[in-house]
């Protein structure tokens, strides 16, 4: 395999698909032992074995059964030989949901490496998608 743009692209394509597939271990498949992950709320991951096991927990309640939708990655870009960035909006749909609400969709920046002929993800960044508007609706005094 080569270090390419369309390589960094398949992250996020893998991730959506295990994560479909309610399948923990084959979302964070692509990420390296010692990766950092910081979530929306604010949680931060130092390493997979730590991602994994949140991350059963959570698909075993509060998100089982659901599914990312309407992923894209809108940016990718290898940033020096052996370093890649990719970018990718995606939403949360729950079971029994045909559309997930403006407020379950996020974005997260990875940061990749190239190791062992692959590019391995080193740190994550999960953000919620807000409007301007929800953003100032709820800085708004009441």
């Amino acid at each position: 395999m080569e270090q390419s743009v369309e390589a960094l692209n398949a992250i996020p394509a893998r991730m959506v698909g295990a994560w479909n597939r309610g399948d923990v271990a084959g979302f964070f498949a692509d990420f390296a032992e010692d990766a950092v992950f910081a979530e929306l709320e604010g949680t931060f991951y130092r390493s997979r074995a730590a991602m994994v096991a949140a991350h059963e927990e959570l698909f075993g309640t509060v998100l089982k059964g659901s599914r990312l939708v309407q992923g894209e990655v809108p940016y990718a870009r290898i940033i020096s030989p052996g370093v890649g960035v990719v970018y990718q909006r995606v939403g949360i749909l729950m079971p029994g949901e045909e559309e997930p609400p403006p407020t379950r969709f996020s974005m997260q920046l990875y940061v990749a490496v190239w190791r062992d002929d692959r590019w391995v993800v080193v740190a994550v960044e999960n953000s919620r998608l807000l409007s301007l508007e929800a953003v100032l609706e709820s800085l708004a005094v009441g």
